[in-house]
């Protein structure tokens, strides 16, 4: 078991992978890297070798996919994911990785929106779609998360172990907040300074592709979380149509003695649609709760694995 392992998922990255794992090893001497490679067409698998990382291999496309694999195989009492692009501090690693050995936190965010993100990065889309998905996370789980998408993060091992990835690509991040939001893990914000990408190594983010993933991700997530309050949306919706059509319809009857029965049918199913969604979300409400006490009891026998794996070294 190691005891900080710095985690990079890498994809055509041959220009800046050898500067981030040299720079990662300066800073933190105690820690092993792990290159995780994607079907690399550079060399940058051989570049990251001959830098002093480990390497291994991931062949299902998507970041996701190799961020599910390093979580299964690598076991660390401290974790620090990084992007392989060179737009992230490796001197911040340290302050990130103190907070989880020493003040127990479960995920560190390496917050680039409070410093520089915003002049280095010469993409107006990126700006805003940052600024719209962290508002919208905030405001609806109620939270103070600082970045959602960064790519810089220190993970504990109980959040690493009890982490269900679903995200295939670039959705990950927003995934794992939304997780650590409503498991009521301890999450903290760390400024960090951040580069933009050297003009040889391009992005590989489609703006509007990709911003409609994580969008449709945050929702997703929302009705699966807090079912109860999706569903309760859904029904008051569902019964203002409902009203749209029963109210001019009782109107007609009482002026001319007329009953709209198709208006009053219409309506009458609409309410029928009405109860169903609030029974669904209460009925997935009471599954949510259930689901989180046995979370709970999973974060226990994580906590007592790790001890063991400890006492063990």
């Amino acid at each position: 078991m190691d005891k900080v392992a710095v985690l990079i998922p890498c994809y055509n990255e041959s220009k800046t992978i050898k500067k981030v794992v040299e720079d990662f090893k300066r800073e933190l001497p105690e820690a092993t890297i792990y290159v995780y490679d994607n079907n690399s067409k550079d060399g940058t698998d051989k570049i990251a070798k001959d830098a002093g990382a480990i390497v291994r291999y991931e062949t299902k496309q998507g970041k996701g996919n190799v961020i599910r694999t390093m979580f299964r195989e690598i076991d660390a009492e401290s974790y620090i994911m990084v992007d392989g692009d060179d737009t992230y501090p490796a001197e911040s690693a340290k302050e990130m990785v103190k907070a989880v050995l020493e003040e127990n936190v479960d995920m560190v965010i390496g917050d680039r929106l409070s410093s520089t993100y915003f002049t280095e990065n010469k993409r107006p889309f990126h700006n805003i779609g940052n600024v719209t998905v962290r508002a919208l996370i905030n405001r609806i789980y109620k939270s103070d998360i600082r970045d959602v998408m960064t790519g810089l993060r220190a993970f504990s091992y109980k959040f690493v172990k009890t982490f269900p990835v679903m995200s295939k690509g670039f959705e990950l991040e927003t995934e794992m907040t939304i997780h650590c939001l409503d498991k009521n893990l301890k999450v903290k914000n760390v400024i960090i300074e951040y580069r933009d990408r050297p003009a040889d190594s391009p992005s590989k983010l489609n703006t509007i592709p990709d911003g409609i993933r994580v969008i449709k991700t945050i929702f997703g997530f929302y009705k699966n979380y807090k079912p109860l309050n999706f569903f309760s949306i859904i029904s008051f919706i569902i019964a203002i149509i409902g009203l749209i059509f029963f109210i001019p319809a009782v109107i007609v009857m009482f002026k001319t003695g007329e009953i709209k029965v198709p208006s009053i049918i219409l309506s009458m199913l609409l309410f029928v649609c009405t109860l169903q969604s609030i029974f669904t979300g209460l009925t997935l409400d009471n599954i949510i709760q259930n689901s989180k006490q046995n979370f709970e009891m999973r974060l226990i026998d994580c906590e007592k694995d790790l001890k063991t794996r400890k006492e063990n070294m």
